[in-house]
């Protein structure tokens, strides 16, 4: 990762325009009050006047904004990106500023910055900012905005307004979640819940009629996906698989589809057992990653506003709360039974009172003539 590093510190550099000597001072003025935010402090990150402690805060600092560039990029090109995560300077192929890096590394970089142990003050950040871009481009709110993009814990986080500048990126998730301006809502993407809660959603499932992984298609609650079968060479095959479309940026196949495949009709079991199928699945599914821009976005979005649909989410809540419960199936039938014989006896009750009454208007007619 240090490679990496130095070639965003670089980058920056060049594509600014600005001197490396100006940047380095920029930050060295704020060394000691960087330095007072860690405690404890070993005497190598001290002595020779913290300049090793300050090419770790410069080079920790320009990867951090490197990558915060590039997600956002990437975001905002949305489906249009043409692989480039968004930052057209670097190769589709590049291992970490490219959309393969926002798939495969950045999600541990936003892990990382978030653990305790990880902080950077974000001062560095506002330091280098305000050098690379101008003071306009450093004010606290848009540094810790800047910062909550990536390490906001929901896609509707507020933005922080206020308050100063944060002192990490844990503090700009913290005060997220605690207070400022909701932001409008949107639609967000979901991941496709597990097959035995779209089984409960009334989702039925079906094998595709071909084995391409491109054959996945949602219509009138059913969901199609390839046949595969199952045994006890498939976890190998499928982790194969799934380490080379990492490994490889340039090709781009759907990966979210391999921890889908618990389904009637789409799955023949060699392993013996349900449960062992299912145990091998829930592993794959922890190393899968999403990709909002595949091609199997359009069926996400479908099953996900089926299983949302009023009733079968009523559907759902009742499958989910009697259906396992032989003695609450058995209430529910006796209470549907006594229901019926309720509305039998009511109308057998009021019926005759109805005839009589129209007998009686009948003779009177009858007795006016």
């Amino acid at each position: 990762m240090e490679e990496h590093k130095k070639r965003a510190l670089l980058h920056l550099l060049w594509s600014t325009g600005r001197p490396f000597r100006g940047l380095v001072a920029s930050l060295a003025e704020v060394v000691p009050k960087l330095q007072e935010a860690y405690k404890g402090l070993d005497a190598k990150w001290i002595g020779d006047e913290g300049d090793e402690f300050l090419k770790v805060m410069l080079l920790d600092g320009c990867f951090l904004l490197e990558v915060m560039r590039t997600a956002a990029a990437a975001a905002a090109a949305g489906e249009e990106d043409d692989g480039c995560g968004g930052a057209r300077e670097y190769a589709a192929s590049d291992p970490v500023f490219s959309q393969h890096g926002e798939l495969y590394v950045v999600p541990y970089v936003r892990r990382d910055m978030l653990m305790i142990e990880n902080q950077l003050p974000l001062l560095v950040l506002q330091r280098l900012v305000a050098f690379l871009h101008g003071a306009s481009a450093a004010t606290d709110d848009a540094i810790n905005n800047m910062v909550l993009d990536i390490v906001k814990l929901s896609h509707d986080a507020p933005a922080v307004s206020g308050g100063g500048l944060a002192l990490h990126p844990l503090d700009v998730c913290h005060r997220s979640l605690l207070h400022g301006p909701p932001r409008p809502p949107r639609v967000v993407d979901e991941f496709v819940p597990s097959a035995t809660e779209l089984h409960q959603a009334g989702v039925r499932f079906a094998a595709s009629r071909t084995r391409s992984l491109h054959d996945i298609h949602f219509r009138r609650g059913v969901l199609s996906i390839p046949e595969l079968a199952v045994d006890d060479t498939t976890a190998h095959k499928l982790l194969s698989l799934m380490a080379f479309e990492q490994l490889h940026a340039e090709r781009r196949a759907a990966n979210e589809v391999t921890a889908r495949r618990r389904t009637r009709g789409a799955l023949r079991n060699g392993l013996g057992s349900d449960k062992a199928v299912a145990e091998m699945f829930s592993r794959m599914a922890s190393e899968a990653v999403l990709d909002r821009r595949s091609r199997l976005h359009d069926v996400h979005r479908a099953v996900n506003a089926h299983r949302g649909a009023r009733w079968n989410e009523w559907r759902a809540s009742l499958v989910q709360n009697h259906a396992g419960n032989p003695w609450a199936i058995i209430s529910l039938a006796v209470a549907f039974v006594l229901l019926v014989l309720t509305v039998v006896q009511t109308v057998y009750t009021v019926l005759p009172y109805y005839d009589q009454k129209a007998q009686t208007a009948a003779g009177g007619g009858i007795g006016l003539n």
